[in-house]
């Protein structure tokens, strides 16, 4: 039987997912995360299909393209019912490998939670609360490094995207509407001229709250480059 941080998981629907390519071997998952023999690491993310972390969906595409992934996708008992598409977010069901021969696990279960919830260590690790920290730690598991000023950077985007684009009042949203712009005016990506977690959050905002059509003229080509991209493209279909 295959434990999972969520003790009280009564799964009623169950999808197992192409397994990822493999880029990368698990010698970096070790150094982040600590090596723990025999066992495979599991990420565990508990959200609520009402408003899907769009965000997690991406990064688990980019988590894949660096790492061997074993994907599932359960349903808890405290949701009556779930769209197809959410149900096959990460692919349809395919024979699975070994557990062994995958590098990390990445479980999503669909609960009625208020905020997303993640736990990667059953016995020692306190939940992870919020889309943006859990988006957080999934990034940092893709290796980039970046100087202080840089990463401050990304977390003020990260935070402005949640705390004001998606949460705030109408002239709050403008206000990070025209930064935006401004940004992307300058670059192609909202800190320097690479992806980072500033713009997969804010893509992801901007798709959860309908503000996408409306943006200004950068913003809009930014969000373009972003649906360019796999990871992001393969997003859109839960949107329909």
């Amino acid at each position: 039987m295959t434990q999972t941080p969520d003790a009280d998981i009564d799964v009623t629907n169950i999808i197992q997912t192409n397994d990822c390519s493999l880029t990368a071997n698990g010698a970096d998952l070790d150094v982040m995360l600590g090596k723990d023999y025999g066992a495979l690491k599991d990420v565990v993310i508990n959200a609520n299909p009402s408003l899907p972390p769009l965000s997690l969906l991406v990064l688990h595409n980019l988590l894949c393209e660096r790492y061997k992934i074993l994907s599932a996708v359960h349903t808890h008992s405290s949701v009556k019912s779930v769209p197809e598409n959410l149900l096959k977010c990460f692919g349809e069901q395919t024979k699975k490998q070994p557990r062994h021969e995958y590098q990390l696990g990445f479980t999503l279960i669909w609960k009625d939670v208020p905020k997303p919830q993640m736990k990667f260590s059953v016995q020692t690790m306190c939940p992870i609360e919020g889309e943006g920290n859990i988006a957080r730690f999934l990034f940092s598991l893709l290796g980039h490094k970046y100087n202080a000023v840089t990463s401050t950077l990304i977390d003020s985007w990260v935070d402005t995207a949640f705390f004001q684009l998606r949460e705030g009042n109408s002239k709050e949203k403008g206000a990070v509407l025209r930064s935006m712009n401004a940004a992307l005016g300058k670059a192609a990506w909202l800190v320097g001229n690479e992806l980072t977690i500033a713009d997969i959050v804010a893509w992801s905002v901007l798709q959860q709250t309908g503000s996408a059509n409306g943006a200004p003229a950068n913003v809009q080509k930014w969000m373009k480059s972003c649906e360019n991209l796999a990871p992001f493209s393969s997003i859109l279909s839960l949107l329909k």
